[in-house]
């Protein structure tokens, strides 16, 4: 690609009127600045400039270069003062991506409140739980939920959830309870496909010991609303984090079952690719959420009614 540095030279020397001005307003020497306009022109190969001793003036080629390069100019400067705005408020387009069940539980009602407070900015949610890659989709930040975010990330931690194993009472009367995680091969188990373990799943006990349980049923769904619904239809047992199912665990709709053998904790982080401005935008969008989510949720910490 040619310079850019000569055609915005040329510019303010046709604006002054003088090698000399535009010289000393481009912090140049004069021996620069007629170089560069010299170099101007055999580049294009025309005259630019008529010069006397007395004066200069462009060309008819002349006039219409610099027009465009003072829209250039005026361009350019529009966009520094664009950006040094969008650096002190947050306003502008802000691309978010959401796991599926979380964003529509807990953000998205959430946003209703967040575009009052910062009616500038511009949401725009994608919901997924596939882990997409935040620079070939152009995502500002996502939200992840997992034991820890990937490492070549920035990320900063939002909350806490417990992983619970639940189903309804009808199912459990029907099939009964299982009291050890052995138990769980002889039951009907709804499967998320982004599992880590796939249909393993881990589950430590009072000592301590980590027990993997390979797991079978006749369900598998990427959303754990739609797993939570199944399981309502007394279709199985499944695994869930506590911020998807506290409500139907306080109602008794579903029962927590081995709750002394429980599952991994899941962390919930606002990740960002490393290496980019936090902007406005995305500094509110995150300290949103943390204030949101800093008070205790009860994912962590409440103990859902057991069954009786």
């Amino acid at each position: 690609m040619e310079h850019v540095a000569p055609y915005f030279t040329f510019a303010e020397v046709v604006r002054t009127g003088s090698f000399t001005v535009a010289a000393r307003r481009l912090g140049l020497s004069k021996a620069t600045v007629s170089k560069q306009v010299m170099l101007l022109e055999s580049t294009l190969g025309v005259r630019l400039l008529h010069r006397t001793t007395r004066k200069l003036s462009p060309t008819a080629e002349g006039q219409a270069l610099a027009t465009r390069c003072q829209r250039m100019t005026e361009e350019l400067e529009a966009a520094k003062a664009e950006v040094l705005l969008l650096r002190r408020k947050p306003r502008g387009r802000l691309r978010v991506s959401l796991p599926m069940t979380f964003g529509l539980m807990q953000v998205v009602p959430a946003m209703p409140e967040f575009l009052e407070r910062y009616p500038e900015i511009d949401l725009d949610i994608q919901l997924d739980d596939r882990v997409v890659d935040l620079v070939e989709h152009g995502f500002d930040v996502c939200i992840r939920i997992a034991q820890m975010p990937d490492s070549s990330l920035v990320a900063r931690k939002l909350a806490s959830s417990r992983r619970v194993i639940c189903a309804t009472p009808a199912y459990l009367n029907r099939h009964g309870t299982p009291h050890r995680p052995e138990d769980l091969r002889q039951h009907r188990c709804v499967q998320y496909t982004y599992l880590a373990s796939g249909t393993a799943w881990k589950l430590r006990g009072p000592d301590g010991k980590e027990t993997l349980v390979e797991t079978s049923g006749p369900l598998q769904a990427n959303s754990s609303l739609a797993l939570k619904t199944a399981v309502l239809g007394h279709a199985g047992i499944g695994q869930f984090p506590l911020f998807a199912v506290a409500e139907e665990l306080r109602g008794g709709q579903l029962v927590e079952v081995l709750d002394d053998h429980p599952l991994p904790d899941l962390s919930i982080w606002a990740v960002h690719a490393p290496g980019r401005t936090i902007t406005p935008k995305i500094r509110a969008w995150v300290d949103f959420l943390a204030r949101r989510f800093a008070s205790d949720t009860g994912w962590s910490h409440a103990t859902p009614p057991r069954r009786g």
